[in-house]
This record gives structure tokens, sequence and C-alpha cells, in this order.
């Protein structure tokens, strides 16, 4: 597994990009809309470091309770796996749980998704490698 890139909760999500620029980060995608989990997200790096900035659009977005209860923060890791069912499956086995199955995600071209979570570790996301074959 190699890390791809951290998950980072906004509320303000405009204010949010100005001040990840201020630190010194560069945008590197366009705003993304994902109608599956109801949020705008958008790509940035910074010394080889990547951060997603996840904002959520709707109150029955999948992250609109959890920002209200943690706040602006980082809140996952992603990883990318070259076999997300294998790596799902070897997971689970390790005690993660997950929240739903592998989906496309539009952010990733259509590349599947999941995320679990660890009562010791927290929050994870699992990114499907791109693949010769598909």
């Amino acid at each position: 597994m190699k890390i791809h890139h951290v998950g980072y909760l906004v509320k303000k999500f405009e204010r949010a990009i100005n001040e990840f620029e201020a630190l010194g980060y560069n945008v590197t995608s366009e705003k993304i809309y994902d109608d599956y989990r109801k949020i705008d997200l958008i790509f940035l790096e910074k010394d080889g470091y990547t951060v997603e900035l996840v904002s959520p659009t709707q109150k029955d977005s999948v992250v609109y309770d959890l920002l209200k209860k943690l706040g602006n923060s980082a809140y996952h890791i992603c990883y990318e796996v070259s076999d997300i069912d294998a790596s799902v499956s070897d997971l689970t086995s390790k005690g993660y749980v997950c929240f739903d199955e592998p989906h496309e995600a539009v952010a990733f071209s259509k590349r599947r998704v999941v995320f679990l979570i660890h009562p010791y570790l927290g929050m994870i996301e699992l990114l499907e490698t791109v693949s010769d074959n598909k």
C-alpha cells in the first residue's frame, strides 16, 4: 500500500483553498463535485504531499455529520492498492470495518474507492491503482 493523499474536511471550501495556498500548496485539480457522496473536493500539493479538501454540499452528505463532530481537520489517509477486493478482505480480517462496498469515484476517473475504519487507527480510504487491463 502506497500513500496517495490525506483527506481534510473543511466547512468553508474556498477559504480553505486560499489558506492552503498561503501555506505554499498548489491546486492540482479542478473543483470536483461527487454526487454519490454529495461533496465538493479539490486536490492540492506541496513538497510531494497531496491533500484532498472535502466539503459537504448537503445535509445528507456522507461527511456532513463528521464535519459537525470534528470540525475542519484531517480525517483519513488514502492508500493506493493493486487489488482493492483482496485488500478489503485482508483488512476486515484484521478488525477494519467497511462503510460501503467499493464504488467508482468521479475524482479518480472512475477508479474504485472504499472507506474503512479501525478502532485504534480511525478512517482510511483505499484507491484502486490503474490497471493496464481496464
